[in-house]
């Protein structure tokens, strides 16, 4: 049995939101470049450098890539093998999401659902926990932006609706969300599970490296088909036309009950920011 103290989940949690706030990764900038090499309109074309030189100005000057920081989502891996001490983990975490609100001058964005009362610290934060062999605690974080979350949906499709149903709510989703997401985005579609479970891979398969393929050759040609079909849309960069209105579609699947046929497509924008460490 191994001991993590929960000042460290604190100090990784408070680290990494402030990193991901300034720091795009390097998968992203990677897509934004290939973006910049395929988009054939003008315009397209300008937004995709301003994007590019916006995220090194965040970089070199430690200031955050947009004025929404985002809601605090964090997913923690824990080592079945892990003794947490000193501390309650929902707490550290949200201790961790107050200090790099304040110390990274991060815009705090939660409030009362009703009264609007803002919180004043981004929190608390929205915890997805798994208990995982080994010894060791795995901290993600995810900065979610408002208005590409605001865009995202959950449907439950009769099972006759089938792949073709899927794919065509996925990328009425897309057309009816415009520019309101800031394309060029990337689209995570959870298929199966039950209600939440589909939102819950859906958001999980946007953690993936832009780009990278699901090892399940039949899902790699969904997420080909898709991304294809999206980009055919038209709407282009922030909306002002042209040929990438997404980077990448990420699809992940699990086995539903016979009766029902969840879909959910979350929707990141061009910030899409997510950092990691293993404690």
């Amino acid at each position: 049995m191994r001991e993590v103290d929960c000042r460290e989940i604190t100090n990784a949690v408070r680290d990494l939101f402030i990193d991901a706030n300034c720091n795009l990764g390097e998968d992203v900038m990677a897509a934004l470049h290939k973006a910049l090499e395929v988009e054939e309109s003008a315009i397209g074309k300008e937004v995709i450098k301003q994007l590019l030189e916006n995220a090194r100005i965040a970089k070199e000057e430690g200031v955050p890539i947009c004025q929404d920081t985002g809601f605090a989502v964090v997913f923690i891996e824990l080592g079945q093998d892990v003794h947490l001490k000193g501390g309650d983990l929902i707490e550290a975490i949200n201790e961790g999401v107050r200090h790099g609100c304040h110390d990274g001058y991060l815009r705090p964005s939660i409030c009362h659902c009703i009264t609007r009362q803002n919180t004043g610290a981004n929190t608390p934060a929205v915890t997805h926990l798994e208990i995982v062999p080994g010894d060791q605690v795995r901290v993600i974080v995810f900065p979610k932006g408002g208005g590409s979350e605001n865009m995202s949906r959950v449907t439950m499709l009769t099972p006759a609706a089938g792949l073709k149903g899927v794919k065509e709510y996925a990328v009425q989703r897309v057309k009816d969300s415009g520019a309101n997401p800031c394309p060029p985005i990337i689209v995570g579609v959870g298929i199966g599970g039950t209600f939440d479970q589909a939102a819950l891979i859906a958001k999980k398969a946007l953690l993936r490296p832009v780009g990278s393929k699901n090892p399940d050759p039949e899902i790699a040609a969904i997420e080909d088909s898709l991304l294809d079909s999206i980009n055919d849309l038209g709407i282009g960069p922030q909306g002002y036309g042209g040929r990438v209105t997404a980077l990448a579609v990420h699809v992940q699947m699990i086995p539903c009950h016979i009766a029902s046929l969840p879909v959910a497509v979350n929707i990141q924008c061009h910030a899409h920011r997510h950092k990691e460490r293993v404690i």
